[in-house]
């Protein structure tokens, strides 16, 4: 069985990364991570006439280095997996067709990046592709005008509040053998605990990383001990903590090789509120950064968890819950095999 417990597919070819791309924005740049990404611009335009075709331009443009960098031409994809936050996935739906294959347009909010990942390598595993390309947007501009308030407005927000990380990860998988290795993947279920503060989506996401989490450990049998790093999305300082307390309290402990995305693109003293979020978060820092920590041999197992809060302007209107996912995929350095 590829279906191991509740909720986990295990893999039974050998699926590999065989690269990566990335672009962020200017505060992105000005982060911790500037050296681990391909493509940097100093302004949030990104030399577009709007913060929606700046968005378009930071996918097309991490999807064109992954190929460039990985010598991969777009005949070689046999099929197109793509979020982003965007009402209908448009960012992804342009940037589609300009890409000459199938398509499949994929929404998990901030857990778009291993959505597709994980929906990427079933298929691969299925036998239904031989190459997947994957990729995933976010635009802090783009997401505060539609999910709370344009940023031209000014409006104050609270210290629980998440900053939307401008930029755009891809990957192409496939059974050509490459550096890291994709081994499993825990699909998560939609958990909903009554959070309704848009201002504050660490708290909404936290308890869906935490089911994941502890549903993976239990249909596969593991531990945070079996993981190098134990990595989530976008909780950022709020979420994080709740995510610690809430495994802690079903027997895990993560202290010693857990971390978040959220809190490691940006420095503590940039003005990013409890940190960053958005789909591009979890896919820059995990294709840029941990990628390469893995290639440097930093790491040679690491569970990442891409946590996503599924709400619409619509839904705030109408005083209704965040519901949240998580999703999370199991990368392994592939030394030698390359």
């Amino acid at each position: 069985m590829k279906l191991v417990g509740k909720q986990t597919w295990v893999f039974e070819h050998d699926i590999y990364i065989q690269e990566t791309g990335t672009a962020v924005g200017p505060l992105e740049a000005e982060g911790p991570l500037r050296a681990s990404f391909d493509i940097t611009h100093d302004d949030l335009y990104c030399g577009a006439k709007t913060w929606e075709l700046a968005e378009r331009r930071l996918m097309q443009e991490a999807i064109v280095v992954c190929l460039q960098k990985g010598n991969i031409s777009f005949n070689d994809i046999d099929i197109f997996l793509a979020g982003d936050l965007l009402n209908q996935n448009v960012t992804a739906n342009y940037v589609a067709q300009t890409i000459p294959t199938p398509f499949l347009g994929m929404f998990g909010a901030c857990s778009t990046s291993m959505q597709t990942v994980a929906v990427g390598a079933a298929l691969i595993d299925g036998g239904f592709a031989e190459t997947v390309l994957a990729a995933t947007s976010s635009h802090n501009a783009t997401a505060e005008r539609q999910f709370r308030y344009p940023t031209e407005l000014g409006v104050q927000k609270p210290e629980t509040a998440t900053f939307t990380v401008t930029g755009a990860g891809a990957l192409v998988m496939g059974r050509k053998r490459g550096r890291w290795r994709i081994t499993a993947a825990t699909i998560g279920k939609v958990i909903d605990e009554g959070m309704t503060n848009p201002l504050d989506m660490g708290s909404a996401m936290a308890p869906a990383a935490a089911s994941t989490i502890e549903q993976h450990f239990i249909d596969l049998g593991v531990s945070p001990e079996d993981y190098d790093l134990i990595v989530t999305g976008d909780l950022s300082r709020v979420g994080s903590v709740i995510v610690r307390q809430l495994l802690a309290e079903s027997g895990y402990d993560v202290t010693s090789n857990y971390n978040d995305c959220g809190l490691m693109i940006y420095w503590p003293d940039q003005k990013v509120f409890a940190g960053g979020s958005g789909c591009a978060c979890c896919a820059v820092v995990t294709y840029g950064h941990l990628l390469k920590e893995m290639e440097r041999g930093a790491f040679q197992k690491i569970f990442v968890v891409a946590t996503g809060a599924l709400f619409s302007p619509t839904m705030m209107q109408q005083k209704q819950s965040i519901p949240a996912i998580a999703h999370g995929v199991v990368i392994e350095a592939a030394k030698g095999e390359s």
